[in-house]
């Protein structure tokens, strides 16, 4: 297999060093590249100097902040022109721990595995440790609602830490997913689903960052809604029109 983690950054010079040798300890035999939006606190610097140090760490600089779907759909392109067949995506604030990549790669790698692998918060043995009540209720609530209105028997449609097979990539095509923010993520998992590809989630414990800013705001989770009421509902008209 030839395996990429794609990680895309904003002003995460705190964390880019850190999150990229524990990557390569992880998955040395995985390409890494940082997808950074022009970060004006040297993010993208930090991670250039690092991969002339690490090996098999490639940067992708882009001029703006443009949105996490936008970065993800660029870091996706660039591995599929260079013939990687597993594309990973995960968070550069360690949130998300790189000691689990060898098992979603595992779990898309296999024969007759899955063709998206999610690493989930919500089925057994997931956990989001120092969580409020109110958060992690609001956060599960949210995958519900995605998982009824999408009729999609996922129970983290939201986890950014995942592994794609690159043929499921090529078969719905990057340009046929249109969400930015955090709606990407359940974008992504629904056209896995519609076109017959088979998910699966793994447990993982995801813990807050302890360096940085975080980038989430109302505005992306408000988009993120919008876009599964409007895809759910088209769903659903179209069906009632297919059964006349």
């Amino acid at each position: 297999m030839s395996p990429l983690v794609v990680i895309p950054t904003f002003q995460e010079a705190e964390n880019i060093v850190d999150v990229l040798e524990r990557v390569r300890a992880a998955v040395p035999e995985a390409s890494v590249l940082v997808v950074d939006d022009g970060s004006p606190d040297g993010t993208g610097d930090l991670a250039a100097a690092a991969a002339e140090r690490l090996g098999q760490v490639d940067v992708l600089q882009r001029v703006a902040k443009s949105g996490l779907g936008p970065s993800y759909r660029a870091g996706f392109a660039w591995g599929l022109e260079r013939g990687h067949d597993v594309l990973l995506e995960m968070d550069a604030d360690l949130s998300h721990d790189p000691a689990v990549l060898p098992q979603l790669i595992a779990a898309v790698s296999i024969d007759g595995g899955a063709d998206l692998a999610i690493g989930s918060r919500y089925i057994p043995g997931g956990s989001v440790p120092g969580w409020p009540t109110h958060r992690r209720l609001l956060s599960q609530w949210g995958n519900r609602y995605v998982a009824f209105m999408l009729r999609m028997p996922v129970r983290d449609a939201t986890a950014g830490f995942r592994a794609y097979r690159s043929e499921i990539i090529e078969k719905i095509g990057l340009d046929q997913v249109r969400a930015d923010g955090y709606g990407f993520q359940i974008e992504m998992a629904y056209e896995v689903a519609k076109a017959g590809g088979t998910i699966v989630e793994l447990p993982i414990c995801f813990r807050d960052r302890i360096r940085g800013v975080s980038k989430m705001a109302p505005n992306i989770v408000g988009e993120a809604l919008w876009l599964v009421t409007r895809w759910g509902v088209r769903d659903r008209v179209r069906r009632v029109r297919r059964s006349r």
